[in-house]
């Protein structure tokens, strides 16, 4: 599991620059979140760069970790299966990350040739979640929940990962899109970001150490049921 921050893009032969604050939430099972949000955006209407959901792989090709990330939920598109993101993993002396491939540059609608910039961030725990017996405390450390959310009647997915002190989920259902992101500092949950009125779990949801695999968080709306797809520990 990783928490992955983005600290620049480069659409060759430009140079590098990070017009976004973007973060990627990875679980153990390779489920992800990754959002980016517009850093000098002034509406939120117009703040977001994108944001999507899905599963990662990886595999060695040729001497270099290829990583792909196949999307279920997009704010781009409301065919998300039909994206496939791929890209090279350099790792760096420094320990950061730089990944390398081709994509659509948003600026120009034309497939480029990028570089993009990570560091991993150390997955920490919640000192406010650290209470009660022995045994509670050791089931939140490092903890990692994934909620997933699939009803077809209502043409709804969602995801959102759980992962230390940060929290992120996108949801779509039809047209309409919504994204919220969460950290968690001066002892207690922030929101960061919210884009979008569609119904996602809040961390104080997540944060309950008897959530178990399986389990269902339900909204006011009963056919907004959100089941835990995933739950682990470092």
């Amino acid at each position: 599991m990783s928490i992955s921050i983005r600290d620049s893009i480069r659409w060759l032969p430009d140079a590098a620059s990070e017009p976004t604050s973007t973060i990627v939430l990875t679980s153990p099972g390779r489920r992800f979140v990754d959002i980016r949000i517009l850093k000098d955006a002034t509406e939120p209407a117009t703040s977001l760069d994108w944001a999507f959901a899905g599963i990662s792989s990886s595999e060695p090709r040729n001497g270099v970790r290829h990583s792909t990330w196949r999307h279920i939920v997009d704010s781009r598109t409301s065919a998300a299966e039909t994206v496939v993101d791929e890209g090279d993993m350099f790792p760096q002396d420094d320990g950061r990350s730089l990944e390398t491939g081709r994509m659509i540059n948003p600026a120009t609608g034309k497939m480029t040739d990028y570089e993009e910039m990570w560091t991993d961030a150390e997955v920490e725990d919640i000192p406010g979640a650290n209470q009660g017996s022995a045994e509670s405390i050791e089931r939140l450390k490092g903890r990692c929940v994934v909620l997933e959310l699939r009803d077809d009647e209502h043409e709804e997915r969602g995801m959102a990962v759980y992962l230390g002190r940060y929290y992120q989920g996108v949801v779509r259902r039809g047209d309409r899109f919504a994204a919220e992101r969460w950290v968690w500092e001066d002892g207690n949950w922030q929101r960061k970001y919210q884009l979008g009125d569609l119904w996602i779990p809040s961390p104080e949801q997540i944060n309950q150490a008897t959530l178990s695999l399986g389990d269902e968080v339900i909204s006011e709306d009963p056919s907004q049921k959100w089941t835990v797809a995933e739950v682990s520990h470092s």
